[in-house]
């Protein structure tokens, strides 16, 4: 019995109850050369349909370009498993370097799931070995990707086919069927011209040269409006450009209920996993928060990195974070998003770490276990306590020299620091980009009659603003809590203008913020024509138009400011 357990050890899969002389059988598969023109000989053919009879499973061969099977597997009698392969080859354009031949012991045709097994493993192409009733071969079916992908719809799924069915014009790959003698395929010339096809264009060589890291397919998912969903892919794309990423595409569609278990169907998910190929797009990006369990069930199905919408964020704030809080904070941040995701060393995981969405100070932490993370934790709590008491004291001293405290609020990327810099003549970092500003920054401005309040640019908001940045950033957003005036920053010129000032409100709100006094700013008037000025005028008829890039409307400002705070604190 130890020469069948070692022989079975070169066999993958379902082996349980198989005799010796099955599986050395099964074992000489390896040592066969598998031609690529017509994908196998008559004898090879006859072989495998023979042994796949006589065990009454599935059997399949992972065959390489040389014609060589680097691995057999065993199957049931309707279905076969294919174990985690090795992503070393697939880089921008290009294809598994694999072939799958497999046997249908009852004769059916090509399933969904083979199809979705060539799809998300990007395999050379897939063919079955289709079984008669005395089990000899009659019929194989070849399939194989399709460079270029129609566009996907904005609702509902792309149609299925059904087993047996011609396939429609919309599915990502073509099915050929050939009579089991008479296989008119060369499956190397096949490969080469969808591999050339994909890399053919002078575009698709620069792509190359970016890397397919870089490169992102973003998702949005839901039962809003059209014009809602852009407006919401639009504000994901400038998130992914802040991260260094390139947007390669962007999909969208309409569905009642999200799949609980991974956001879109299989079917509709192999579409995209073909047009992220078609893009040489190496992540997802989906514009929503993702569960623990959709993070590992996609893990298990795509080849590709998948990050969601907080991810995204928090590669952000890694990446700006410049103070020893901001670090503290973005770390405990991190941290507290990825523990309920540890569950064991799951592939998952793994691709958190290292490039976009696994950067910052937690990197080398998010490999640790569970207890250690909470250690961990346990020690940025103290030193983030720390630093609020010190900054606890500023304030105190700040109201006790009677100085008021004025704090720019709005939404990332309204232009708060850009206002600052003017109001003060000071040089803060202001960027067109989203969360440049992570730490308060703190400036005196001179008021009309020589009077002198402190003004601080504090982190943007965001809409749905992850539960994990509101509770890590207390320290930085408790400056806003001392602040005897708030000033609220927005983008006059920015189309979601009104839900990015109702996105600040809701956030005031939830922060016991609402009952501060406040003025509303309209920045980049600048940028506005006049229609959409007499808009905004009607829509916010007490807000203040301004321009801090050219000055206009800070003078008006800066004596609004002035009256509206209590010069008596302290």
């Amino acid at each position: 019995m130890q020469e069948g357990r070692n022989i079975a050890a070169k066999v993958q899969g379902n082996t349980q109850g198989l005799k010796p002389s099955q599986l050395k059988a099964l074992s000489r598969l390896s040592h066969r050369r598998y031609p690529n023109d017509g994908g196998y000989t008559l004898d090879q053919a006859r072989e495998l349909a023979a042994l796949s009879a006589s065990v009454g499973r599935q059997i399949g061969l992972l065959i390489d370009r040389q014609g060589r099977p680097r691995h057999v597997l065993v199957g049931g009698p309707d279905s076969i498993l294919i174990p985690e392969l090795a992503r070393s080859r697939l880089g921008a354009g290009r294809l598994r370097g694999l072939r799958l031949l497999h046997t249908h012991v009852h004769g059916e045709p090509l399933t969904r799931e083979d199809l979705m097994d060539l799809v998300f493993l990007r395999l050379d192409s897939l063919a079955c070995l289709r079984l008669g009733p005395h089990g000899m071969p009659e019929r194989v079916q070849v399939a194989h990707l399709l460079p270029g992908l129609p566009d996907l719809p904005e609702s509902g799924t792309p149609p299925v086919s059904e087993v047996g069915a011609p396939l429609g014009e919309d599915e990502p790959y073509r099915v050929l069927d050939f009579p089991w003698d008479k296989v008119d395929v060369d499956f190397a010339s096949l490969t080469e011209a969808l591999e050339d096809e994909w890399s053919r264009s002078e575009e698709a060589e620069t792509r190359v040269t970016m890397g397919e890291e870089s490169r992102a397919l973003l998702v949005h998912v839901s039962n809003l409006p059209k014009s809602a969903q852009d407006a919401s892919l639009r504000e994901l794309t400038a998130l992914a450009e802040t991260a260094g990423v390139q947007v390669a595409g962007t999909v969208s569609q309409r569905m009642a209920k999200p799949n609980p278990k991974t956001v879109l169907g299989k079917g509709k998910l192999a579409d995209l996993e073909v047009a992220a190929l078609n893009a040489r797009a190496g992540l997802v990006l989906f514009d929503r928060e993702l569960t623990a369990a959709q993070m590992r069930n996609l893990a298990d199905i795509t080849e590709r990195k998948v990050l969601d919408r907080t991810q995204l964020i928090l590669d952000i704030f890694a990446q700006h974070a410049t103070s020893r809080a901001g670090k503290l904070q973005v770390e405990k941040a991190q941290m507290e998003y990825t523990l309920p995701r540890l569950v064991g060393r799951n592939k998952a995981l793994s691709r958190l770490t290292g490039g976009i969405g696994g950067r910052g100070p937690g990197e080398t932490k998010l490999e640790l276990d569970r207890r250690k993370i909470r250690d961990r934790m346990t020690r940025i709590k103290d030193e983030l306590k720390k630093l609020r008491k010190q900054r606890g004291a500023i304030r105190a001293r700040r109201a006790k020299a009677g100085v008021p405290v004025v704090a720019l609020v709005g939404y990332t990327n309204a232009g708060k620091s850009t206002l600052l810099n003017a109001l003060t003549q000071s040089e803060v970092l202001a960027e067109n980009k989203l969360f440049a500003t992570l730490d308060p920054t703190t400036r005196r401005l001179r008021v009309p009659e020589e009077r002198e309040l402190i003004l601080t640019d504090t982190v943007g908001f965001i809409r749905e603003l992850p539960e994990e940045l509101k509770e890590a950033f207390q320290a930085t957003l408790e400056e806003l809590e001392s602040a005897d005036l708030l000033v609220h920053v927005a983008d006059a010129g920015h189309l979601e203008l009104e839900e990015q000032v109702e996105a600040v409100e809701d956030i005031l709100r939830d922060m016991d913020l609402h009952e501060t006094p406040r003025i509303t700013v309209l920045n980049k008037w600048d940028t506005v024509d006049e229609e959409t000025r007499e808009m905004r005028r009607n829509r916010y008829p007490d807000a203040i138009p301004v321009s801090a890039k050219t000055g206009a409307g800070l003078d008006y400002l800066s004596r609004e400011i002035a009256s509206r705070v209590d010069w008596q604190v302290g």
